[in-house]
């Protein structure tokens, strides 16, 4: 079989490379039927203000603590994308009197530059983020011990591990314009994968790894980060994988509108509900995850339609 080749990057496998009735299929979908893809495993949820979509986002760090005991810590791995959520997740655990002592956290990913993760002084740094955005705000009192905070930086192989060693709850994740959480993007179109896309087994067992990034994910970042200097983002990061996805009791997507677009909130939902788990569209891996729950807020849906600006 010939797959086509990629309108957006040649040398890579992406959701253009998909067949055109599955596009089209996508495009048509209607807010009302969004919310008809739910089933078993895969819940579709809306959000009527910004207010209640981040105060969600931010309640799903508290109810994962919660559950955290001395016999059995547990966490949340967290995304950077969206941001909006970490202050409030903050400001959550303040007024709750919530003691992390047993919590624990994941951060998703990290920029990595020559082989190394950036340290927390790069302006992009996803670790520098967490902790000044949330972790650093959180009373003295109740911060969790520095032990159970995991970031993908150092030996990988110890951050994957500790996926075995402690419950995550739920995985927290945005989703970027290439059709991927974290930074699991599609693969590069060479060596074995160069005539054929890899099969769900083989992306599904990749774990915590240095990746090198979709120049979709480069753009992106760019545009949301940076203010459009791609100079400033690294071409590769650390990210967690599926393997340790599949680790995650629940993984939760959430939707606002200004990270991926339209078409692709709607294709990626649809393959999922469909159990379409294809690699060239990384979230629609989550199609044979057993807990899956998209959020969107309602304002952010937007159409496809053809729009002259």
């Amino acid at each position: 079989m010939a797959y086509p080749i990629s309108k957006l990057a040649p040398g890579w496998w992406d959701y253009t490379t998909l067949e055109p009735e599955l596009l089209r299929d996508a495009a048509r979908l209607t807010p009302k039927d969004l919310r008809q893809l739910s089933r078993p495993g895969f819940q579709v949820r809306f959000y009527d203000t910004a207010q209640e979509f981040y105060c969600a986002e931010a309640l799903e760090y508290i109810d994962a603590w919660r559950q955290a005991a001395p016999d059995r810590p547990a966490g949340i791995c967290g995304p950077i994308g969206p941001t909006e959520q970490l202050p409030l997740v903050a400001r959550m655990v303040n007024a709750f009197g919530l003691n992390l002592k047993n919590a624990h956290f994941w951060g998703m990913d990290e920029w990595v530059i020559d082989g190394e993760p950036v340290a927390e002084t790069h302006p992009l740094s996803f670790a520098k983020c967490d902790r000044e955005m949330c972790f650093d705000r959180i009373e003295s009192r109740l911060r969790m011990p520095a032990e159970n905070m995991h970031f993908p930086t150092g030996d990988l192989k110890v951050y994957s591990r500790s996926y075995e060693q402690v419950r995550c709850v739920l995985m927290q994740g945005g989703q970027g314009e290439i059709k991927h959480w974290a930074f699991n993007d599609p693969l590069p179109r060479k060596g074995g994968f160069k005539d054929k896309p890899p099969s769900f087994e083989e992306y599904r067992e990749l774990k915590t790894r240095i990746v090198e990034l979709h120049p979709v994910t480069i753009i992106q970042n760019a545009r949301t980060s940076g203010g459009g200097n791609v100079d400033l983002v690294p071409t590769h990061a650390a990210t967690v994988g599926p393997w340790e996805t599949w680790k995650a009791e629940k993984v939760s997507i959430w939707h606002p509108g200004h990270h991926d677009n339209p078409f692709g909130m709607r294709l990626t939902a649809l393959m999922i509900s469909k159990g379409l788990a294809d690699p060239r569209v990384p979230m629609s891996m989550l199609a044979r995850h057993p807990n899956v729950q998209f959020n969107y807020l309602q304002s952010g849906i937007g159409s496809v339609v053809v729009e002259m600006h």
